[in-house]
């Protein structure tokens, strides 16, 4: 299988790369994407000593940056020609204030959703070309909505709420995109996955010493699980059969009592209406008119 990875470097990314890296029964090639090549390159030679055999490479690309987020999508098209799976995973965290990107959005809106709405939908047409059954894995929670009147959360802010609206948009597009997939011929599947157990992660250096310090008496008390666990409960999910995959399109599941189990979803990220409402100010702030035809052309096939 040939997996892309948004944020391979840590967290829930980097574990599901050193689960697939270390899978005797799959050749994967394991393509991470990161901002930073040094720590990408580190990384890859991390999983190769655990994994010897492992096929890696980097896709640098900046979430923060439309254009950037372009030409990974462009370099990556040049060097593949099929995806069997994305993962999308990367994401912004704790955050002491709002920042703003370059391309002038809240950095949380921008790099935990739009940006990676970007890269999926210049990637599909690699997905569609996949034997295996292409699929998109997503990093989601349940809850939060969308502040439709100040989605940049320039008015009010924090990161929680910021956080939220992203996941709140991401688990909106997979149903949009399995909506809009489920009859095609070239199958691609979209899957939410909530994991049940905080994982220990990066974002324990970055957070406040309050929260550290709280965080540390949780990992005690094994509230915590590791990199490694959680890219051992996920990996089945970019191996397994297409048929398989297809059962789980367009639904948030979770894992429990050793096997996935699928969330209830509200009703807003289930209304058609928001959700083409988010599809159109997503196609607009993207900025491309290359986006707008994909999505034009997928929705006259499905209404004929």
């Amino acid at each position: 299988m040939k997996i892309l990875i948004t944020g391979g470097t840590n967290g829930m990314g980097k574990g599901v790369a050193k689960a697939l890296a270390a899978h005797s029964g799959e050749e994967n090639e394991i393509i991470i994407l990161c901002r930073s090549e040094a720590l990408g390159l580190k990384t890859i030679d991390e999983i190769k000593k655990e994994s010897p055999g492992a096929t890696l490479s980097l896709a640098l690309c900046d979430l923060s940056d439309m254009g950037s987020v372009r030409n990974a999508a462009l370099t990556i098209k040049s060097r593949h020609d099929f995806l069997d799976s994305i993962f999308i995973n990367a994401g912004l965290g704790y955050a002491s204030q709002r920042i703003e990107t370059p391309d002038g959005m809240d950095s949380h809106f921008q790099v935990n959703y739009l940006s990676q709405f970007y890269l999926v939908a210049q990637l599909l047409g690699l997905l569609e070309k996949s034997t295996r059954g292409g699929r998109v894995i997503f990093n989601a929670t349940p809850g939060g909505k969308i502040y439709w009147d100040d989605m940049q959360m320039s008015k009010q802010w924090n990161y929680e709420d910021a956080i939220h609206q992203a996941m709140a948009a991401k688990r909106m597009l997979l149903i949009t995109l399995h909506e809009l997939y489920k009859e095609k011929a070239n199958k691609v599947s979209f899957i939410g996955f909530s994991i049940h157990q905080t994982v220990w992660t990066n974002q324990i250096n970055i957070i406040p010493a309050s929260m550290r310090i709280m965080a540390t008496i949780m990992k005690v008390f094994g509230l915590f699980i590791s990199i490694e666990k959680c890219g051992e409960i996920m990996a089945p999910l970019f191996m397994e059969y297409a048929q398989e995959t297809g059962k789980k399109s367009g639904s948030l599941i979770t894992w429990k009592k050793g096997g996935f189990e699928k969330l209830p979803e509200n009703d807003e990220v289930l209304n058609i209406g928001a959700r083409e409402k988010l599809l159109g100010s997503s196609i607009a702030l993207c900025k491309d008119e290359a986006i707008g035809a994909i999505f034009a052309e997928a929705f006259s096939k499905e209404r004929i």
